[in-house]
């Protein structure tokens, strides 16, 4: 009788052990933050941005150590433009703002006319989007190094102002933002004139999120 009783014990024992575990193990399924399945971009899995030095609307200078372990949010503008640039940067705001204050995400809108875009009229700029310049940063500086970014690390390339106007073809202009992990990886493209790309970035945002999230708890 004695042995019947440890026996039904054990075996009642070992069903609430086993259920205990499926509960926990389907609640951490989840709850638990999952890998991305967006694509690394680039001719290989090595592709990762270069480093650079620019300075920002406040006048400071901006590193790649500065964006080391965010993910980013990129874009190509210049501050007298009258095409896509105005609706482009009203649709970032709209990104940003749903951003704002966290530290894993950044912004940073490059010139493509360094010349025009001084430290002060990229300040007057920044402004018209109550961007904060620790986390939306407008770039200035050397036009290689910024073209060169472009091309080579965020690969994108020029194109014609949607106003209609003819550019030089050494200028890199492009309606397209570009999200970059926090390991400096590109992950995707998407049309900053498009409501739904727009709709596509904030959710793959928060994916890439959760993505450096999983790397941490590794």
């Amino acid at each position: 009788m004695k042995n019947n009783k440890t026996t039904a014990f054990l075996v009642s024992f070992f069903i609430i052990l086993g259920v205990a575990f499926l509960a926990y193990y389907y609640y951490e399924s989840k709850t638990a933050p999952k890998k991305s399945d967006l694509p690394i971009i680039g001719n290989d899995q090595n592709h990762h941005i270069s480093p650079f030095s620019f300075t920002n609307q406040d006048g400071k200078t901006i590193t790649n150590a500065d964006i080391a372990g965010k993910v980013v949010v990129v874009e190509y503008f210049f501050a007298t433009c009258k095409g896509i640039c105005p609706k482009m940067n009203e649709n970032m705001a709209k990104v940003y703002s749903k951003f704002k204050g966290n530290k894993d995400v950044l912004f940073l809108s490059h010139t493509v006319d360094p010349i025009k875009d001084t430290v002060a009229a990229l300040k007057a700029y920044s402004l018209r989007f109550d961007a904060d310049p620790a986390q939306w940063m407008f770039l200035t500086g050397d036009k290689k190094q910024l073209y060169d970014m472009a091309r080579y690390s965020y690969l994108i390339s020029a194109e014609d102002d949607t106003a209609g106007i003819s550019i030089d073809k050494d200028f890199i202009h492009d309606k397209h933002y570009i999200l970059v992990d926090h390991l400096g990886r590109v992950r995707g493209f998407y049309d900053g004139l498009s409501d739904a790309d727009i709709q596509k970035i904030e959710k793959d945002i928060r994916t890439l999120v959760e993505e450096k999230q999983v790397k941490r708890s590794l």
